[in-house]
């Protein structure tokens, strides 16, 4: 794709992706390892799950104040506090690991305040790109964020493993290297990330609304961001049910992480995939697609639970999601004003978000009052159910390919 070509050649986007993408192999360690050590601190399956639902939770809560402050600040100042303020943060779980003082409270605490942080930076990131990136390569480089998740997924879920097998902080220190690096990165980039000037000084709960309003308004938006949070609860519910289980079993943490590395290769595979498919298929045509195609690979979770399961399945239902992911979001960015970027970006992530941090307590209480199989096949259906939503929708349908996104703005701008 031509768009890979012009992006070899940005430095900006270059460093951003880079720092970003070490950043981001720590910051799947620890959320890797917060299950574990809430698991192996308790022995409670739902206390294992409510670390990674604090971190959840704080970036809800911090997502559509950081909307505000995105389209108002430099982008690149908050990016690099809000790295430094991780490096810190994982720290004091590494010296409490070192002197045998890690309690459930602190893991939480910790996890809570880096959901709030991970709430701000992805906004700043979203407008960095967007500011970095020229429209015709949006796409592009929203696969090549695709790939680096499911990178650090690949890397990190293993490794992640390794290291809390010999000692329980170690994950965490690793992160607080990563956060640095990421520090460093950020304060290399060139582009001014400085917001666009206006006229005047608002309230924080004008421009909030102001956001607000822009997604509320176009039923492009509402329908995708209504589909998108009752997914992110379903497929992370089930996520983490698989998981609770495999922990349950007894398999070794490094097994556990290399079930993980299944979805990290489809999601790699399948970023690789994104560029083609999205200049060969309507935008729209390719999300109800990818709707489609996600209940049949959690089918054999229900009968089978140990990590080669776990992990097949794993990998064929993340094998269509980056071009998804990519497409429809580039598409989004694209139609959105660049005065509104930040509180966009923010609010749209707060409704994808705003219950997925119910995912891992929704799993984990499904999977002590139901059993595996039972949970499995239920979330799996909920699925079904939801792939109605976007096919059902002409807004979602009717995007077309990239290359004709300039020539058909109303489908997403019309009110």
């Amino acid at each position: 794709m031509p768009g890979y070509r012009s992006l070899a050649r940005n430095r900006d986007f270059t460093i951003l992706w880079v720092g970003e993408t070490v950043s981001t192999l720590g910051s799947r360690m620890s959320l890797f390892a917060f299950p574990l050590v809430g698991y192996a601190l308790t022995g409670s399956a739902m206390v294992a799950a409510l670390a990674e639902a604090a971190h959840l939770a704080g970036m809800s809560l911090a997502l559509l104040p950081a909307g505000v402050a995105v389209d108002r600040v430099d982008r690149r100042r908050l990016m690099i506090l809000v790295s430094g303020g991780g490096a810190l943060l994982y720290l004091s779980l590494v010296v409490a690991g070192v002197l045998g003082a890690l309690t459930v409270p602190h893991l939480v605490v910790v996890a809570l305040l880096t959901g709030a942080g991970a709430g701000i930076f992805g906004p700043a990131q979203t407008s960095a790109i967007r500011t970095v990136v020229p429209t015709d390569d949006l796409p592009a480089a929203l696969a090549q964020n695709q790939a680096r998740e499911h990178v650090a997924g690949l890397i990190g879920a293993p490794l992640g493993g390794l290291l809390y097998a010999v000692a329980r902080w170690l994950p965490f220190a690793v992160d607080v290297v990563t956060y640095a690096i990421s520090c460093l990165t950020l304060s290399r980039i060139r582009t001014s990330l400085a917001p666009v000037p206006r006229e005047g000084r608002r309230s924080m709960r004008h421009d909030l609304a102001e956001g607000i309003r822009f997604v509320v308004a176009r039923p492009f938006f509402r329908v995708l961001l209504t589909w998108a949070a009752l997914v992110n609860l379903v497929v992370n519910a089930l996520f983490f049910a698989a998981l609770l289980r495999m922990i349950e079993a007894g398999h070794h943490p490094a097994e556990i992480g290399l079930a993980e590395t299944g979805a990290a290769l489809g999601g790699l595979a399948g970023a690789a995939l994104a560029p083609y498919l999205i200049d060969r298929l309507a935008t729209g045509r390719l999300t109800v697609l990818i709707a489609w195609a996600q209940p049949l690979p959690v089918l054999p979770l229900i009968w089978w639970d140990g990590p080669l399961a776990v992990g097949g399945s794993l990998f064929v239902l993340m094998l269509l999601n980056p071009a998804g992911h990519a497409g429809i979001g580039a598409y989004r960015m694209s139609v959105t004003p660049a005065e509104l970027q930040g509180r966009v970006a923010a609010a749209s992530t707060f409704v994808a978000m705003s219950v997925m941090s119910l995912a891992p307590l929704l799993g984990g209480l499904l999977l002590e009052r139901w059993g595996g199989p039972a949970t499995i096949a239920t979330l799996a259906g909920a699925t079904v159910g939801l792939a109605l939503i976007v096919t059902l929708s002409r807004s979602i349908r009717s995007v077309p390919r990239p290359r004709d996104w300039a020539q058909q703005p109303e489908v997403a701008l019309a009110a």
